[in-house]
């Protein structure tokens, strides 16, 4: 099978720029400012692009998250990892906006309640921050644990959903 061509955009966020990157198929990434290169995988080159069907939608859907117009995404995924990794991400689906669960609690969500640590692993390769909420994962005992876009985004991001009501 043919790789897909992969577009990108990036937008301003309260939480830095991010970049987008989509296929034909669906929404591929969201990568922070200083993301780790290897963290998602994906093809390039990229043809940048800003007017992709796919990442325009992600766009406006991102705005109104940032607005607080929107609670859940509703766009195409394009997910690309193992059966449990893709298991976990969209475990992250689940968690209501505003609320959080801990590591253990989504291992529960997808009947492996001993894989807590794989899960910690899951989410630190979730290649859709925000839009499957991996800010709202949290440690046993509350505390903030490891994020892709860093504590102060994952900070932000929990301030401002439990800011709304």
């Amino acid at each position: 099978m043919a790789e897909l061509q992969h577009f990108k955009t990036t937008m301003d966020s309260p939480v830095g720029k991010l970049t987008l990157i989509a296929t034909d198929v669906g929404l591929r990434a969201v990568l922070w400012p200083d993301d780790d290169p290897g963290r998602v995988k994906v093809a390039s080159p990229f043809a940048v692009s800003s007017d992709h069907p796919i990442l325009m939608n992600a766009i406006v859907q991102l705005q109104e998250y940032f607005t607080g117009d929107r609670t859940e995404f509703d766009l195409p995924l394009d997910l690309r990892g193992t059966e449990f990794q893709q298991s976990a991400w969209r475990a992250l689906a689940t968690i209501p906006y505003g609320q959080t669960a801990t590591y253990g609690e989504q291992a529960q969500r997808i009947g492996r309640p001993k894989a807590v640590r794989a899960i910690g692993a899951a989410n630190g390769r979730n290649p859709v921050s925000i839009v499957l909420p991996c800010h709202r994962v949290v440690g046993a005992d509350g505390s903030l644990t490891g994020f892709a876009g860093g504590l102060d985004a994952k900070r932000y991001l929990l301030a401002f959903e439990q800011s709304k009501p």
